[in-house]
């Protein structure tokens, strides 16, 4: 089947698998950069990748003496869902700007 612009539909499935392949390598890099968060002024720190994998929790030997449990748990929990939150922002972000470098709108993957 002749597609428009003389490009034939075998032609245009090659560059979508091109494409597609590229996205899939780009998401699987960015995924693999590790960023730190640190909560309640460093008294926790939390190292991830971007793709969610938690890969240390440094808690300050301060904080564990002090016995507040409750205080401790909320620290943990926000560094890590701040870990998540902007590791997630960094991957869509690389996949935005590699799609728009491809032509494709924005919002469309």
């Amino acid at each position: 089947m002749r597609m428009p612009g003389n490009m034939n539909m075998k032609g245009m499935m090659k560059q979508a698998e091109k494409m597609k392949a590229k996205m899939d390598k780009l998401q699987e890099e960015s995924g693999n950069k590790t960023l730190e968060i640190s909560t309640g002024g460093g008294m926790v720190k939390v190292t991830a990748k971007c793709n969610g994998e938690i890969l240390k929790i440094n808690i300050d030997n301060e904080i564990m003496s002090s016995g507040d449990k409750e205080m401790l748990e909320d620290l943990i929990q926000a560094a890590i869902n701040e870990a998540l939150a902007k590791g997630k922002e960094e991957v869509d972000g690389e996949i935005s700007r590699a799609a728009a470098s491809l032509g494709i709108p924005p919002g469309f993957l």
